[in-house]
């Protein structure tokens, strides 16, 4: 089994996709893609570059699980900025399209044309805040597989581009007929779709965050360097350089960096991170010491048994792992159901705007109608739901 890290999956549409894509490769036997921790682990007897290319093909990225870079500033951090900043603009807007519903009035120099252009300057702000929806859902259409972000995109979008038609056509009209026209721009709608979305973003990646803290814990007990004694001579070297059979020393407070035996000395040993048990555990010797507990008195010399993805904690990390990225029979019907989700959500949203212009309804009413369908449909829960829990 080789793991991978998956980026640029929005939803559980994304999922399927790539499940679909890696299945046509040669030799996989068995594919998982975790929504939750955007990892697939993968079986069989297969070419490492054909795999690579299937994924890039479908419009994803691809790396090796573990060695991901770091962002300089946390995701969190930066979608929490991008919400708070397009909510102030929003507000601004919402004053100039729907104030009056609320009895705000506007000096007589915001003229109607001068209040369609201001909506329309601070709606194309938004949108340049929240691009990465337009980015994330035209390249999964050039790629064949529309996803959450391609319904977003399209809502708001199509909200945009009329509303800026409407607004042309109003300098061209006088007094009445200009403030009944300034009534039929949704210039706010797009932007507040984007600006809803993303605080149900914010909150599912802060879900997913959470929920995945217990493996971050896990991988935290595992030092990243290590004391090893060399034809007598102490060096601290990295963990990847420390080999089956070295002597290792560990100090009073050290966590043990591999799973060994105590060769030499004898103290308490806290094995609580990985048996839950608070009392410490009398070492000497020969007895055995794990990776992740901690040595609480003596200064011991211990041989390395099992190293690397070998140690009792990494074996747990990896099962751990592993059970978040499985499937219950629930979860595989849901990734079936939104393989086809977002291209039959369009066809609703089309079939839907159609009804409504054969009911005699303008067209600014009847896209909203289909703008809303497109809007509502989120599967992102789909491919959530049953992890998270």
């Amino acid at each position: 089994m080789k793991e991978y890290s998956v980026s640029g999956m929005s939803c559980a549409a994304c999922v399927a996709r790539v499940e679909q894509a890696v299945k046509k490769v040669d030799g996989v036997e068995e594919v998982a893609v975790s929504l939750l921790t955007n990892s697939m682990t993968v079986e069989g007897d297969f070419d490492d570059g054909a795999l690579r290319l299937a994924v890039t093909r479908a419009g994803y990225g691809i790396g090796d699980k573990g060695k991901e870079k770091k962002e300089e500033k946390p995701k969190n951090e930066k979608s929490a900025l991008r919400l708070w900043s397009s909510v102030a603009l929003l507000l601004i807007l919402m004053i100039f399209s729907m104030g009056h519903m609320v009895g705000i009035r506007l000096p007589s120099v915001f003229t109607p044309a001068l209040q369609g252009v201001i909506q329309a300057v601070l709606s194309l702000a938004i949108l340049i805040i929240h691009r990465r929806f337009f980015i994330g859902g035209f390249r999964s259409v050039l790629h064949g597989s529309p996803n959450m972000d391609t319904l977003v995109a399209m809502g708001s979008g199509v909200s945009y581009v009329y509303s800026l038609s409407v607004l042309i056509r109003l300098f061209s009209l006088e007094g009445k007929e200009q403030m009944h026209a300034l009534h039929g721009l949704y210039f706010e709608s797009a932007a507040m779709i984007l600006v809803l979305i993303s605080v149900g973003k914010l909150l599912e990646e802060k879900s997913k965050g959470k929920t995945t803290s217990a493996i971050r814990a896990l991988q935290a007990l595992a030092p990243q360097t290590a004391r090893v004694v060399r034809d007598g001579k102490e060096e601290t070297v990295p963990m990847d350089d420390v080999k089956q059979g070295d002597l290792l020393r560990v100090l009073p407070g050290d966590l043990f960096p591999v799973d060994g035996a105590i060769a030499e000395g004898a103290g308490a040993v806290d094995e609580s991170a990985l048996t839950g048990e608070s009392i410490p555990v009398d070492k000497s010797a020969g007895d055995p010491v794990f990776t992740g507990t901690v040595n609480l008195n003596g200064t011991l010399l211990i041989r390395a048994e099992q190293v690397g993805g070998d140690t009792t904690l990494s074996r747990m990390i990896e099962r751990v792992t592993a059970a978040g990225a499985s499937k219950a029979p629930i979860a595989r019907l849901a990734d079936r159901i939104s393989g086809i989700f977002v291209p039959v959500i369009i066809t609703v949203a089309l079939i839907v705007f159609g009804i409504w212009m054969l009911a005699g309804e303008n067209f600014g009413v009847a896209l909203s109608y289909g703008i809303a369908v497109l809007v509502v449909s989120c599967p992102c829960a789909l491919g959530l739901a049953t992890p998270v829990a």
